[in-house]
């Protein structure tokens, strides 16, 4: 882009501005100047590089505030995604109903329990038959969902499909 082209437009954003800063002022004043003597053509200078670094400092802050954005995305996402596996958990523990989200006992009947699991002091030998428990219920619940998916994808590969002509 010129200097000329870039100045016209970069102009026409400071007086759409409500408030130009001093620096903006100046230059309006001297590039709308007709003709300039060499002490003002070097402030004119002057103005304009000031003016370029700060348009690059103020793109370069919008380009760190997307990658904090999108960072912040991802972690919500991802925090997102292990509480809905933790809502499965529930689900697969048969606290909460899969079609309506409820819980199948009351709320706070549900809350007490879970606090007083979290709270007890649960000997490692009962953890590890909890955990045992568990595994083999995940190992049924997946064995399950394999055999759905693999069934879906043996249909769709059977089905005819039209042919592009």
């Amino acid at each position: 882009m010129t200097q000329d082209k870039w100045l016209n437009e970069r102009l026409a954003y400071i007086r759409g501005l409500k408030a130009p800063n001093d620096q903006q002022r100046l230059m309006l004043i001297l590039a709308e100047k007709g003709t300039l003597s060499a002490d003002e053509s070097r402030k004119l200078n002057a103005l304009i590089r000031a003016e370029k670094a700060a348009e690059r400092a103020q793109k370069a802050r919008a380009d760190v505030a997307r990658i904090m954005n999108a960072e912040k995305a991802l972690l919500r996402k991802a925090r997102d995604h292990e509480l809905y596996q933790s809502a499965g958990l529930l689900i697969l523990a048969g606290l909460v109903d899969t079609k309506t989200g409820i819980p199948t006992m009351d709320k706070d009947e549900l809350l007490g329990t879970l606090v007083s699991l979290a709270n007890a002091n649960t000997p490692a030998e009962k953890r590890a038959e909890w955990k045992a428990r568990g595994d083999a219920l995940m190992a049924s619940k997946s064995a399950k969902l394999e055999t759905a998916t693999t069934k879906f994808r043996r249909y769709v590969l059977s089905c005819k499909r039209p042919t592009m002509k």
